[in-house]
């Protein structure tokens, strides 16, 4: 009986210990400057299920951007929902495209373009490139670059706006100096990101907010009130100066 008593309270202890380390190691939520980035932000996908947008608005949540699509025919199947939902919680919101390794960029621009309204006021459309998830050859950065500007010119020309390029810092050392250039949406979880060109950091992705059951990506945007309206404002003409820098 004592050795049994003996080996529950060590396994209690290692047990305690695990659960500490991985507490440790899991990424903390360090609030930036609320002073300097006063513009919070999720970004979502089907991955966390039944959102309240109410609430969600409701917990200093200004803004979504919304899984819509991945690859040349897969369409995320809250994004609807998601984006009618949220916009109807006032949030300013926004579709990104998850850029697979294994289809041609021209494909990926019209399963985009299909999915996501054209007609409706919307932040700029944003390009997600990273390894997980993806397709397990990796192009040369010349072949990515190539599939990329195929993707980019007719969804740029279809919502008006130039897109926003989001890398993670894994695939970002092998691509992000060969890919066209376009703002960026850096990933730094640890610290504040050594970049000082982007428009959305994304901070967490262990956040929880209101309306969200579980952990969600959290965001930043780099200004104020008047950026995020400029961004979320309408397309401009083909007259203006709005055109997107070549790649």
């Amino acid at each position: 009986m004592r050795n049994r008593l003996i080996v529950l309270a060590l396994a209690f202890v290692f047990l305690a210990l695990a659960v500490g380390i991985e507490s440790f190691l899991r990424p903390r939520a360090f609030p930036p400057d609320r002073a300097k980035f006063p513009i919070r932000g999720v970004d979502v996908s089907h991955h966390q299920g039944k959102i309240d947008w109410q609430r969600v608005a409701a917990d200093d949540v200004t803004f979504a951007i919304i899984k819509a699509t991945e690859g040349g025919d897969h369409v995320d199947d809250t994004f609807a929902t998601n984006l009618r939902e949220a916009r109807a919680a006032g949030l300013a919101v926004g579709a990104y495209h998850f850029f697979t390794f294994c289809r041609p960029g021209a494909d990926q621009a019209k399963n985009f373009i299909s999915a996501v309204p054209s007609g409706e006021q919307l932040l700029p459309p944003v390009v997600d490139i990273e390894f997980h998830g993806n397709c397990p050859r990796r192009p040369s950065p010349a072949e990515l670059n190539a599939e990329l500007v195929a993707f980019l010119a007719p969804v740029e020309a279809a919502f008006g706006k130039p897109a926003i390029i989001y890398i993670t810092d894994e695939a970002a050392p092998a691509y992000s100096a060969h890919i066209a250039v376009r703002e960026r949406w850096l990933r730094s979880l640890a610290m504040p990101p050594k970049e000082e060109d982007w428009v959305y950091w994304q901070y967490l992705d262990t956040g929880r907010v209101d309306g969200i059951d579980g952990d969600v990506d959290l965001n930043v945007l780099k200004g104020g009130p008047a950026r995020l309206s400029e961004l979320f404002g309408a397309a401009p003409d083909s007259s203006s100066s709005g055109t997107p820098r070549s790649p």
